[in-house]
């Protein structure tokens, strides 16, 4: 497994600003060709669409391969570079920062773990989609803890790695609890993955679609994983309000009350309710 810090091995060196519009590339893997004047079909990326203007998330449509495995073909000429500003090296740091902050480096070693799996052991089984990849969408820190989601082919899941320091030694794999959200309170599962990355060692996951047939695109399903991530911190979809929602949101998830109704797709059709006859 590679490590968390991107390999940029393609002859761009996985900076953009270094490909003409016009640069036509070919993957050092499966050798496909990416051309601007034709886009890309099964991304849905629409023609002239430079290289350098895909989209992250964008993989080699053949190998899924990554977009710095690529090599240029060919390409005009780039004008010179302009000289650097004297805020060149403050605004380098900041990016850096940015992509080595807890929640990018926890998507990226989710990506990787499951990158693996998919490789491994899953690809080519029949309730595998095979036009999805996987990806981490949406990983931000709430409360000391990392939300997000996990698109990959065969589910998509709200996951919440909990705060450093939280105390796992009771936890069984597969075990139930309700966390609470801006949005409601909602049933996760506990993942425990034996000698996986230290980032993994245990985290929450709350099913959201499984098989994920729903999906032709893996446009869509980020679109939806995105949605979902929204949802679950929107205080707006919470059926309490004002010191209520003040008081359900920071009490123990064992002691809640009611427990509400905790269908797949919750979070993307309207705001959790109680359950009939709680």
């Amino acid at each position: 497994m590679s490590g968390l810090t991107p390999r940029f091995e393609g002859s761009y060196m996985g900076d953009a600003t270094r490909l003409a519009d016009d640069a036509v590339m070919e993957c050092k893997i499966c050798w496909s060709v990416y051309d601007p004047a034709e886009g890309c079909e099964v991304w849905q990326v629409p023609p002239h669409t430079p290289f350098s203007s895909l989209p992250d998330y964008w993989r080699c449509p053949t190998c899924d391969g990554a977009k710095e495995q690529f090599m240029v073909v060919s390409a005009s000429p780039l004008p010179p570079a302009p000289e650097k500003s004297a805020n060149t090296g403050s605004m380098m740091q900041t990016e850096q920062k940015h992509m080595s902050d807890p929640a990018s480096s926890f998507a990226r070693a989710l990506e990787e773990v499951f990158t693996d799996i998919y490789a491994s052991k899953m690809r080519g089984l029949p309730f595998v989609n095979e036009a999805l990849h996987v990806k981490a969408v949406g990983f931000c820190t709430f409360e000391g803890q990392l939300v997000g989601a996990l698109v990959t082919p065969w589910f998509m899941n709200l996951i919440a790695f909990p705060s450093a320091g939280a105390d796992w030694s009771g936890v069984v794999s597969g075990s139930k609890k309700l966390l609470n959200f801006p949005s409601g309170s909602y049933e996760f599962t506990a993942v425990l993955r034996d000698g996986g990355a230290e980032a993994l060692r245990g985290y929450w996951a709350c099913s959201l679609f499984s098989p994920v047939f729903n999906f032709t695109t893996m446009l869509q399903a980020i679109d939806t994983a995105q949605a979902a991530v929204r949802g679950l911190l929107d205080p707006a979809l919470n059926p309490q309000s004002g010191a209520a929602h003040t008081a359900k949101h920071t009490a123990q998830a064992d002691q809640l009350p009611e427990k509400p109704d905790m269908g797949r797709r919750s979070l993307l059709v309207g705001r959790p309710t109680a359950r009939a006859g709680a």
